[in-house]
């Protein structure tokens, strides 16, 4: 009996034995995999599923507030879904870990700590690009932060958003004397005041007209002042309230100590850029701004023998003006006397003159030809370029000590001939010969996009109203007739365009248009959720020619792209089935797709549309903030 007890004791004993290795095998098995899997992941992620990932009910773009969230079924029944059986396309992608929510891949301090890159601080490399390799790319889904919302609408959002949404209040607090942002309740209010106005920007504004004696103290000088560089704009409100006189700015800041900045300017639905004056060139062609503004912009422009004020001038159009609000334009200490004896006479130096000079604020204001520049003593620095120094490129490349003089035919015309807005929108630029172009292209252009924009519009149908869409990104530009296409919508759009084409920016400034220089094989200069419309047109056929993952870029979309966002791929059969086969990794629905012929864009014959949805989710702990 003992001995029988013995051996069925045993055999349990061994059965359980086998049991734990088993279920050790087992556990081993899916941790090695979902280590090797999500190696690029961060040290945290949640993996999407019933109980990490919730769905909120309504649809923001297209939907009403209270929307039961059901599926447009007039607009998915049009599109055909794609079985997914290919073992490299992933069923589902990760989540980043919550502390990532705000993550900007080629602008993160934690990765240059990590890296141990030597900058220096003196010349803000830190604030510049650095890009991560290939084995240190988030390979996960950029989650909201805990209590996220959709954002408020435009024209609302210019005064308001969400606290949750960029739950940062420090700004408030530290500029609370100069009407940057006030907290009031769930809300971050923005009354409209800057360090040096703070009583508005619009009466600051006003004022620089009146300075310049434009008429009905309107800056917009009846058209002929359009494009605006607002360096070191804090929140934007100089460029928020721009927009109502049709002047628009790119309002350009790094990620520095006034952290969420740029974040916050999107967020109302005002154009910004992620950027700083370091050591590279900013991301923008030669002759694209009527006026730059620094408002106590905190920046040494007499350094390095005023190679910040150089890279000023290269933007700056023929007879440009620069607006300078700081002490040292009317303090009377030593250090700003000295500051301002340095710059006047460095600018002096320049050919730039002094156009107004009233209280806290100066306007110099760049020759409209090179004879000044011509008249100089020989020697004088800083000198012209060199003839083969061309000032329109700009990816990646160093600023120079050195004037960029304008061409014969710029020197001739004593100017940009460029017509007031909104003629310019679509009036041939002089820059087309540039690049080869004829008046009859560009016309034509305009007009072929005007009609896939229409087109688009059809197809998105109700899943659009009037204020559903503000942010706007172009991704492939060309001529920035996609974005002259919207101007009876209420958007603005950066025109994107890639690095290795044609330098096609300079056709979208003179258009009285704005966007940037870029390489789609790295991530963009923005915060996460920053754009309710990207526009990929052959930029994943173009990405074909590189060594770049369309992986990762389609990862990268997902993290500009707002919750509820859309995107618009028009490209080649093959480029659309291959994102297809990602859309459920991304939580991504397709609304609609058609050819080209749809929009009468036979040229073009082999290009397919294919509009998606991103859908709205929150993790867990996010989910549970908002109830």
């Amino acid at each position: 009996m003992s001995r029988g007890r013995s051996d069925g004791s045993l055999k349990k004993r061994v059965v359980a034995s086998l049991c734990v290795v088993a279920i050790f095998l087992g556990f081993l098995y899916v941790y090695k995999g979902s280590i090797f899997g999500s190696q690029n992941s961060g040290s945290s992620a949640l993996e999407y599923g019933s109980k990490s990932l919730k769905k909120l009910g309504a649809s923001y773009l297209g939907a009403d507030d209270d929307s039961d969230g059901k599926q447009d079924e007039s607009s998915s029944s049009v599109v055909k879904q794609v079985d997914v059986e290919d073992d490299t396309v992933p069923k589902i992608y990760p989540v980043c870990d919550d502390r990532h929510s705000e993550l900007i891949p080629c602008l993160d301090r934690h990765l240059i700590y990590q890296m141990r890159l030597k900058l220096d601080l003196s010349l803000m490399e830190h604030y510049e690009r650095h890009c991560p390799p290939a084995e240190r790319r988030f390979n996960c889904l950029i989650p909201p932060p805990p209590g996220y919302k959709i954002p408020i609408k435009w024209p609302k959002s210019r005064d308001e958003v969400w606290k949750a949404n960029i739950p940062h209040t420090h700004l408030a607090n530290e500029k609370s004397d100069q009407n940057w942002m006030v907290v009031k309740g769930e809300k971050i209010v923005f009354p409209g005041g800057g360090t040096h106005f703070h009583h508005g920007a619009d009466k600051y504004i006003a004022g620089i007209a009146n300075m310049l004696n434009f008429s009905d103290n309107n800056l917009n000088n009846e058209g002929n002042l359009r494009t605006v560089l607002d360096v070191g704009c804090g929140v934007a409100s100089f460029g928020a309230y721009l927009l109502s006189s049709d002047i628009i700015a790119m309002s350009l800041a790094p990620n520095d100590v006034h952290q969420n900045q740029i974040q916050f300017a999107l967020e109302r639905g005002i154009p910004a850029y992620l950027g700083v004056l370091g050591t590279k060139r900013l991301p923008y062609p030669s002759r694209s701004f009527e006026l730059a503004h620094c408002s106590r912009c905190r920046i040494d422009w007499i350094q390095r023998d005023g190679i910040l004020l150089l890279e000023l001038d290269r933007l700056l159009r023929p007879g440009g003006y620069f607006a300078y609000s700081s002490p040292e334009a009317y303090a009377q200490d030593e250090e700003d006397r000295r500051i301002w004896k340095e710059m006047s006479a460095l600018v002096g130096r320049m050919c730039w003159r002094i156009a107004a000079k009233r209280d806290q604020t100066v306007i110099w204001q760049k020759p409209l030809t090179n004879d000044c520049y011509m008249e100089r003593e020989p020697g004088t620095r800083p000198p012209l370029c060199q003839s083969d120094d061309d000032p329109d490129a700009v990816w990646g490349v160093n600023m120079e000590t050195c004037i960029t003089p304008y061409s014969d035919h710029d020197h001739r015309a004593k100017g940009s001939e460029l017509a007031p807005w909104p003629a310019r929108l679509t009036s041939p630029p002089p820059r087309l010969a540039d690049l080869g172009y004829s008046n009859e292209m560009f016309e034509k252009d305009t007009e072929l996009w005007q009609r896939r924009v229409e087109n688009y519009w059809n197809l998105l149908g109700p899943k659009v109203s009037s204020n559903t869409v503000r942010n706007v990104m172009d991704m492939k530009a060309n001529m920035g007739s996609f974005a002259a296409a919207l101007r009876s919508k209420d958007v603005w759009v950066m025109n994107v365009v890639p690095r290795d084409g044609l330098n096609t920016l300079k056709i979208v400034y003179d258009r009285g248009l704005i966007g940037s220089t870029h390489d789609w094989c790295e991530a963009y200069s923005t915060y996460p959720r920053t754009y309710d419309l990207l526009h990929a047109w052959t930029v994943f056929s173009d990405l074909e020619k590189k060594d770049c993952s369309p992986e990762d870029l389609l990862i990268e979309m997902d993290r500009m792209l707002r919750p509820s966002g859309f995107v618009i791929f028009r490209d080649k059969q093959n480029v659309i089935d291959l994102v297809k086969k990602y859309l459920a990794a991304l939580h991504w629905e397709a609304v609609a797709t058609a050819d080209s012929t749809s929009d009468s864009s036979d040229q073009d014959g082999n290009e397919v549309v294919l509009i998606i949805h991103k859908k709205l989710w929150l993790t867990t702990e996010s989910f549970r903030e908002t109830e």
